[in-house]
């Protein structure tokens, strides 16, 4: 008879270290599982598109003169307004639940390398919005195209300036999700990465004039200053006595903001307690 004292120890089981592929699917599972996501997307493009058709029907300057293209007809503040304030939001909400709910701590146990879960994190939010801001965005432009079409001031995407304002308005979407989930990492509330989020994409630009060149330049750093100024199809008045961004400034202040964010995000991340 075998005593309970002659049975050895199981040998302990080699568990596999976690590949970054596994936390990208991990968090992509969290992403469309999410009953709010699919709903809140398709609601915010059919807004976006909807905002350039109104925008393109009242425009009566494009009833006369040569076709060319009119960057906020097909892509007015109000419908791009609203895209980086549901983007911020989104963003945020990615790692600001999981704080709330404390699933965060589970994910960092799993995988201690909390820096690589932000990343993933990152990496879901970017893919996400660069497909829900490539579809605002092309979508606008054709609605917008089709209703100028009928008015003969229509223009195709090979139209100087068109590609352009296509892509940053694609991108749009992506940059401030990203800003916003930097916040949320660095604020771990959702009320408080939020506000934040609104007056640094939103209001804080609206603060600094283009008339001095102090207050050009902090306007021109924020990413709404960027956007407009990418979207436009002309360059600078020679007579405007104000400070203009630069195309390559503003692909620059892009390219920044989240690299920052995020950088910021994984740092801060990696040094406190969850």
């Amino acid at each position: 008879m075998t005593t309970l004292a002659s049975v050895s120890p199981a040998a302990p089981v080699a568990v596999p270290p976690v590949r970054f592929r596994d936390l990208l699917a991990s968090e992509w599972i969290k992403t469309r599982s999410l009953r709010s996501t699919p709903w809140t997307i398709g609601l915010t493009v059919l807004f976006v598109v909807g905002s350039a058709a109104v925008a393109t029907l009242a425009d009566e300057a494009a009833d006369s003169g040569p076709a060319e293209f009119l960057p906020f007809d097909a892509y007015p503040a109000a419908g791009y307004w609203t895209l980086m304030l549901v983007a911020s939001s989104m963003g945020a909400l990615t790692i600001v639940s999981e704080y709330s709910s404390g699933l965060i701590r589970t994910a960092t146990v799993a995988v201690p390398a909390r820096g690589s879960v932000v990343l993933a994190k990152a990496a879901v939010t970017a893919a996400l919005w660069a497909a829900v801001g490539t579809a605002a965005s092309t979508g606008s432009f054709l609605v917008s195209q089709a209703i100028l079409d009928g008015r003969h001031a229509g223009v195709p995407i090979t139209h100087p300036g068109v590609f352009r304002a296509l892509a940053a308005s694609a991108l749009l979407a992506p940059v401030c999700a990203l800003v916003g989930l930097g916040l949320g990492v660095l604020l771990r509330h959702a009320a408080g990465t939020m506000v934040t989020s609104v007056f640094t994409l939103l209001m804080l630009p609206t603060m600094f004039s283009e008339s001095n060149r102090w207050s050009a330049g902090i306007n021109h750093a924020m990413v709404s200053a960027a956007w407009k100024r990418l979207v436009q199809a002309w360059g600078p008045d020679p007579g405007s006595l104000s400070y203009t961004a630069t195309v390559p400034g503003s692909w620059i202040v892009y390219t920044l903001w989240p690299l920052i964010t995020v950088a910021l995000a994984v740092l801060v991340v990696r040094r406190r307690d969850v």
